[in-house]
């Protein structure tokens, strides 16, 4: 197979690629990207595989960095561009489940390509577009199809991410993971429990915003992968469930597929929950508000103040969140009435503390801070407007009160 016409993202590292070879060694494009292009999606990293050694490789360009020199990789610095080039290489045995006890250089493509993940990925093309194929990998793209290079049990014991990785390719892709691959995921499901959660969350959230995410969610579930995870373990029936809801509705962010799992599985705890995911505190934070402010929306519209104390994205996020269940929603209407209130924050307000000190004979304390609530209340419902005299005199006549 050949690609007639490379996309551009190929075109600019071509002069990356025929350089090492004018120094006589090989290079293809490799991975990822070359199954994408295959299937005409969007190309996102080109990565570049070589027979030359890394030191090799940085005798060749002026300008590289070590990303990770022990496993051959050195990152090429080529004008505004950089790409990262991998030595050909073959891995030891995997004491972690993760990384390998040594990695030989060598330099027959073969050897690098037989140990990659899946035979989607395990392809190389050459600078003029031809595809290099070892493991029928096209035949899995046309087959949309999912399958480990060789023996499935031994690439998910090299690294037992792989199996979150084809279970988030289903996901992406649309594609079904082949039977041998898929009863390897189930028999070796455990092996999960060694891999850092934060490696796994990366894969689950692609998993969850994928356009076909039913197609990773319920082999997720057959194969056993949600008892590695935290607080899944007990979820089996509601990640059933979350899996019909509107299948064809793409979530789009990650506060918007964590809030719609989590009101999904009625988790009363979100802060909780995601901590044991090691989720950031800005998400856990923002997906707490969104199930807290669904919640209340289930029982009642938005008011001056709800809006007031959400902001756009939580408004946003909630609207988008009932559209995901099926309920009425509207969110161009409610980011219009919130860009409609006369205040969005107090620091919005005409007055500060200092002015009223300055304004109002007494000494500062817990008073204050009362006053500019109340101020901000009154504002925000239309009773006081927000002019700096006029707030002044209101407050002078409530301290004296």
């Amino acid at each position: 197979m050949k690609i007639n016409e490379l996309p551009i993202e190929f075109k600019q590292a071509l002069p990356v690629i025929k350089e090492i070879n004018r120094h006589g060694y090989e290079a293809y494009f490799v991975g990822g990207s070359v199954r994408d292009v295959i299937l005409h999606q969007t190309i996102h990293d080109v990565d570049i595989a070589t027979s030359a050694f890394p030191e090799e490789i940085k005798e060749i360009f002026p300008r590289t960095i070590d990303v990770g020199i022990e496993h051959g990789t050195v990152l090429v610095l080529h004008n505004q561009d950089q790409y990262e080039i991998t030595t050909f290489r073959t891995e030891s045995t995997y004491q972690d489940y993760r990384r390998p006890d040594k990695v030989t250089f060598v330099r027959t493509l073969e050897e690098d390509l037989k140990r990659r993940d899946f035979t989607m990925n395990a392809l190389a093309m050459t600078p003029d577009g031809e595809i290099v194929d070892l493991f029928e990998g096209i035949e899995s793209i046309h087959d949309k199809e999912i399958k480990a290079v060789g023996n499935p049990d031994e690439r998910f014991s090299e690294d037992a991410l792989r199996m979150m990785r084809a279970l988030r390719f289903a996901s992406q892709l649309d594609f079904n993971i082949e039977v041998k691959t898929e009863e390897a995921i189930t028999k070796n499901h455990l092996l999960l429990e060694k891999i850092a959660i934060e490696r796994i969350y990366i894969e689950w959230v692609k998993l969850l915003m994928g356009a076909h995410r039913k197609k990773g969610l319920r082999p997720f579930i057959e194969t056993n992968c949600y008892k590695c995870c935290p607080k899944l373990s007990n979820k089996k029936e509601a990640l059933r469930v979350f899996s019909d809801v509107n299948p064809t509705m793409r979530l789009t962010s990650e506060e918007l597929a964590w809030s719609c799992l989590l009101i999904t599985l009625k988790e009363t705890n979100v802060k909780s929950f995601l901590t044991k995911w090691k989720a950031s505190k800005r998400l856990t934070t923002v997906v707490s508000q969104v199930v807290m402010y669904y919640n209340q929306r289930l029982e009642k519209e938005w008011d001056e103040q709800s809006l007031y104390d959400a902001g756009v994205e939580v408004i946003s996020l909630v609207e988008q969140t009932r559209l995901f269940f099926g309920l009425s929603n509207d969110e161009t209407m409610y980011l219009e009435k919130y860009h409609q209130l006369p205040i969005k924050s107090m620091a919005d307000l005409s007055i500060s503390g200092r002015d009223i000190l300055s304004f109002v004979d007494k000494k500062p304390g817990p008073w204050l801070g009362e006053i500019l609530m109340f101020s901000e209340k009154q504002v925000l419902n239309g009773y006081w407007k927000n002019d700096r005299d006029f707030l002044l005199e209101k407050i002078k006549e409530k301290v004296a009160e």
